[in-house]
């Protein structure tokens, strides 16, 4: 059972700029990404990531190439909810051959950190952001501060809901971090920083997907 953590960052107003450029340039790689789902029909995390990865590195060389991965992961988390869930009115099994629909991460979207870009010590936080590492205090309770050391750290997740910036860990008692687990029961509605556009997507002339241009 996933356990989710939820803590207020106490921003001021210059750390609070410097999130929201991270969360628009994050969701302007991530509209990026989404093209090439919807023409590969690849969501899967590494598949997308042999597509995507030098690409975005090209496009996006601001971003870092660790967010590059975080960015291509929220691509293909989101894309299982609406291409996968069971209740989305979107799944492609119930929809055999039609075409996939283009994802739109709206600039509040959330950003997706992992044990590269975020790191918490001695209830003191250590985050990426575009111009250097941001650094915060944390008030854990002990129970919760005891998580990062006995339980699997599945998620962690900047986001701004309008009423401040916070960051919420998810924590496993085991299995895989990275599992991308999407439960039968959970609800299947679109998040509201999420635009699902069943219309055709651009050309990917400028954009080699192609295995074999990796590095």
């Amino acid at each position: 059972m996933t356990f989710a953590l939820r803590v207020p960052l106490n921003t001021s107003p210059e750390q609070a700029a410097r999130l929201l450029a991270l969360q628009k340039a994050f969701a302007d790689v991530c509209n990026a990404i989404a093209p090439i789902v919807q023409q590969t029909r690849c969501w899967n995390r590494v598949g997308l990531h042999h597509l995507a990865y030098r690409a975005m590195r090209a496009r996006f060389p601001q971003v870092g190439s660790q967010m590059v991965c975080n960015a291509i992961y929220s691509v293909s988390r989101t894309c299982r909810l609406v291409l996968q869930h069971p209740n989305s009115p979107l799944n492609i099994a119930k929809r055999p051959g039609s075409a996939l629909p283009l994802l739109i991460f709206l600039p509040n979207s959330p950003v997706y950190f992992d044990r590269h870009t975020l790191s918490v010590k001695d209830e003191k936080l250590s985050m990426y952001t575009l111009d250097g590492r941001m650094h915060f205090q944390l008030a854990l309770q002990p129970e919760d501060e005891a998580r990062f050391h006995r339980e699997k750290l599945r998620e962690i997740v900047l986001s701004n809901a309008g009423q401040g910036f916070q960051l919420v860990f998810s924590f496993s008692p085991d299995g895989d971090p990275e599992a991308q687990v999407l439960p039968a029961d959970a609800s299947a509605e679109f998040p509201e920083y999420l635009i699902v556009n069943p219309g055709i997507a651009p050309a990917l002339d400028q954009v080699d997907t192609r295995e074999s241009a990796l590095p």
